[in-house]
């Protein structure tokens, strides 16, 4: 397990590296491909806060009331950071579009990874399959994102080396909350982070992002993002049909 989660962890870093792809990309390409990745995403975020977090946490605490106050708990602790550390990933890259307060992304992003270490580590130490999903549910998220955020930072004026170099240190404390979670599981049942976590993905993927691909009124682009939900969705119900959990 401890491997699975460093692996997940620096894997989840590097990726935080793609916003780079602002820089050879060009800006038409990335107009059409943003909006599809977000609905993807989306999709995915559901699609493992419903076939998979919420039905393995009732598995392991049972279909109690408390079950389902840590997903309210989870989705509104992620409604608390937009609210009050003004954090909101609109996922567009006209960076004019966004405030340019650079440092506070940083550290809502380094907040928000940590989080999703500690989920997606305690999602390993139950199943290793109910860990992949939910790093995936989460990579999926972390792609649009990070586009979004690296051109923010540069709007900010950042160097295109210093926002790629911070953007990854911000990644790594997802590594650092899954190790947290490694170290405290003998003393501490964890199972609580999984139902907490269907709440995030939830927030995250119904108050994020599904506003997002609503915006436009191409219906040929409608029609894309619809697909490409639809995508996000399958893939983790296949995953959950083709690799059902071990109990």
């Amino acid at each position: 397990m401890l491997i699975w989660i460093i692996v997940s962890g620096f894997a989840m870093s590097l990726i935080a590296l793609v916003g780079s792809l602002t820089l050879v990309l060009k800006q038409s390409t990335l107009d059409k491909l943003l909006l599809p990745l977000v609905a993807f995403a989306a999709g995915s975020l559901l699609g493992g806060a419903l076939f998979h977090m919420i039905p393995a946490a009732v598995h392991a605490m049972g279909n109690e009331i408390s079950v389902y106050l840590w997903i309210v708990a989870g989705f509104l602790i992620f409604l608390a950071l937009e609210q009050f550390l003004n954090w909101h990933h609109s996922h567009q890259t006209d960076a004019d579009q966004r405030e340019p307060l650079t440092y506070l992304i940083l550290i809502a992003d380094a907040l928000h990874n940590f989080i999703g270490g500690l989920f997606v580590a305690a999602s390993f130490m139950i199943d290793y399959r109910l860990g992949i999903s939910a790093w995936l549910a989460a990579a999926a998220h972390e792609v649009p994102q990070e586009l979004g955020d690296f051109a923010v930072l540069l709007h900010g004026g950042w160097s295109k080396s210093g926002a790629l170099l911070y953007n990854f240190f911000s990644g790594l404390t997802f590594l650092v909350g899954g190790l947290v979670v490694y170290g405290i599981s003998d003393t501490v049942n964890v199972d609580f982070l999984i139902p907490f976590a269907a709440g995030n993905f939830l927030y995250i993927g119904a108050a994020d992002l599904i506003p997002e691909i609503k915006k436009s009124s191409d219906v040929r682009e409608n029609i894309a993002t619809f697909v490409a939900f639809i995508c996000g969705l399958a893939v983790l119900l296949a995953m959950r049909i083709c690799f059902p959990p071990g109990h």
